[in-house]
């Protein structure tokens, strides 16, 4: 029997996926939660073959939980489930540990066989998506991700300084570089740009 946690934020997806990956009789759901959070305590407390989430969570992202259960040397392997169609997801998923990655308007049947081959040691990525991702360069380091990502909340640089522990120059030197990279004229649209690719 393949265990798996579920970690969905909306209630009616959670129920539906639940309900689908209940119809095969080798795969059960021990556990479906609502956020990040929870489904790291879930993933703890069941430490089940497989963990079936969503990206963006409350709590914890995907791609956080897929981390931290690298971080931790979890055995449990990490399916993502999204709506998120973008390259920059999947690369960062795939640097995460991520074994399978599959978009929420697949074919249902494709659901069951992703779990088995993803339990059985191999990999299920949705096959457009993979090699959209091998042609675009992600161009971000990890800390200009994250002054990024802040900076697209309203954060103003002393903020943003005060946060992460830097010297507001050196946040001002991160945007600027992000800036740089994306090729656009400011933050706002270096934030815009970067989420549309899904590198933040």
């Amino acid at each position: 029997m393949i265990r798996v946690v579920l970690a969905e934020d909306q209630a009616m997806v959670r129920g539906a996926l639940s309900a689908l990956i209940g119809l095969e009789d080798d795969i059960e759901v021990v556990d479906a939660v609502a956020d990040g959070e929870a489904a790291w305590r879930a993933v703890q407390a069941h430490a089940p073959d497989l963990l079936v989430t969503d990206i963006e969570m409350p709590g914890l992202t995907g791609l956080e939980l897929a981390q931290r259960i690298q971080r931790h040397g979890l055995a449990t392997r990490v399916v993502i489930v999204t709506t998120f169609a973008r390259a920059g997801y999947l690369r960062r998923a795939l640097e995460a540990g991520v074994t399978g990655y599959l978009l929420k308007d697949a074919p249902a049947e494709q659901l069951a066989d992703a779990l088995r081959r993803v339990h059985g040691g191999g990999r299920a990525i949705d096959p457009e998506l993979a090699l959209e991702a091998w042609g675009d360069v992600d161009p971000l380091n990890e800390r200009e991700r994250q002054v990024l990502r802040l900076a697209g909340d309203g954060l103003s640089a002393g903020d943003i300084a005060a946060r992460l522990n830097l010297s507001q120059g050196t946040v001002r030197n991160y945007l600027s570089e992000a800036i740089g990279k994306l090729g656009v004229s400011n933050r706002i649209e270096a934030y815009r740009l970067a989420r549309q690719k899904g590198l933040l």
